[in-house]
């Protein structure tokens, strides 16, 4: 099985409001940058997207060590909290619906796949790779909102 390393990061601009994710995966001695966002989401659903694009671009089962400054992303796993929603009917300890069970439906049949570790990394420190992907997502945010702005001003010349 190959081994691959990701790291992830989700950014909003205003919660909810334009909202840019990234990843970068490490791979036999191979590095690959992917990014993207949404004009209108949360950054809780940046950081499940982010996830979901990494694992979804591996063309067979791998070994992932998957690092991300998401504690929300990574005690699900860790913590166990997806065995208790899909016990509890996707209801949260407190009997509330889980939020965005779309993404996190997809990010478990993702995890299904592959043989990941979930790491939690401290945000906005000294983590190079994690100031990257969180570089490239609020450069995804920065896009959105000049082709928003650029939209706008369409025929107002």
């Amino acid at each position: 099985m190959w081994k691959v390393t990701i790291y992830t990061d989700g950014a909003c601009s205003h919660n909810p409001g334009i909202g840019g994710w990234a990843a970068i995966l490490f791979a036999a001695n191979r590095t690959k940058e992917i990014s993207g966002g949404n004009a209108q989401t949360t950054n809780n659903r940046m950081e499940l997207t982010a996830a979901i694009q990494a694992l979804s671009i591996l063309n067979q089962p791998c070994n992932v060590d998957l690092y991300t400054d998401s504690a929300y992303l990574c005690n699900a796993f860790n913590q166990r909290w997806i065995s208790s929603w899909l016990k509890n009917g996707w209801k949260t300890a407190s009997k509330r619906p889980v939020e965005n069970r779309d993404l996190w439906e997809t990010l478990i049949k993702l995890s299904e796949l592959h043989n990941i570790r979930w790491f939690k990394v401290k945000g906005h420190a000294d983590n190079e790779h994690n100031n990257r992907c969180d570089a490239l997502a609020r450069k995804e945010i920065k896009r959105i909102q000049e082709e928003l702005l650029s939209s706008k001003n369409v025929g107002t010349d």
